[in-house]
């Protein structure tokens, strides 16, 4: 079977993966540039503090939303088990998303193993140049790429997944990669550990 990746996004309570916590993970897996269907995985996780005004308007996520969902430690873990072997592909994931899981696994003292993602900014530098000015957030990776999001929802996690991974999808095939993305460069986060598999 070839390489399968799971593209990922989280929603937090703020910028600082120090300072705030995660309220929701979405996840869709793909094998050669193409979305599995009816392979994907989405929770909302219930932080220890209440989630601002702010963090509702711009993600919609309420306190209501995650007042019975898992916590961190739950949902992290349902996580992996979703993720097994997999690659992680988040954008902009070396600097915020490895660091909000790394954190939350740290920080809980969870049993934890190294998974290695791939940050999809590098999908879109390798399509469109690092030229100082050319811009590689997601939403002038999506307009480039004519995607939009499930319902048009950004700054949901569902929605910023179902989007990303058809503009990943996209720019493999325009970039002509391997099954196995080999020539993008990858990193390391941390997940639960893989409960024991007969």
């Amino acid at each position: 079977m070839s390489a399968a990746f799971v593209v990922f996004d989280l929603e937090t309570t703020g910028l600082s993966h120090c300072f705030h916590e995660i309220i929701q993970i979405a996840g869709a897996r793909m094998r050669n540039g193409e979305v599995v269907t009816g392979e994907s995985f989405s929770s909302y996780v219930r932080p220890e503090t209440a989630i601002s005004s702010f963090i509702t308007s711009y993600t919609g996520i309420s306190n209501r939303d995650v007042a019975k969902a898992p916590s961190i430690s739950d949902a992290l873990t349902a996580f992996s088990e979703f993720v097994g072997d997999d690659v992680l592909i988040a954008h902009n994931g070396q600097r915020f998303d490895a660091k909000f899981l790394s954190s939350a696994c740290e920080s809980r003292r969870l049993k934890a193993r190294p998974v290695q993602l791939i940050d999809s900014i590098h999908f879109s530098k390798r399509l469109f140049g690092a030229t100082r000015g050319t811009g590689h957030g997601l939403d002038v990776v999506l307009a480039r790429m004519n995607v939009t999001t499930l319902d048009g929802r950004r700054h949901d996690a569902r929605g910023d997944v179902s989007g990303l991974a058809q503009a990943v999808g996209l720019m493999w095939r325009k970039l002509n990669l391997d099954a196995a993305c080999s020539v993008i460069p990858r990193t390391q986060t941390l997940l639960p550990r893989l409960a024991k598999r007969p």
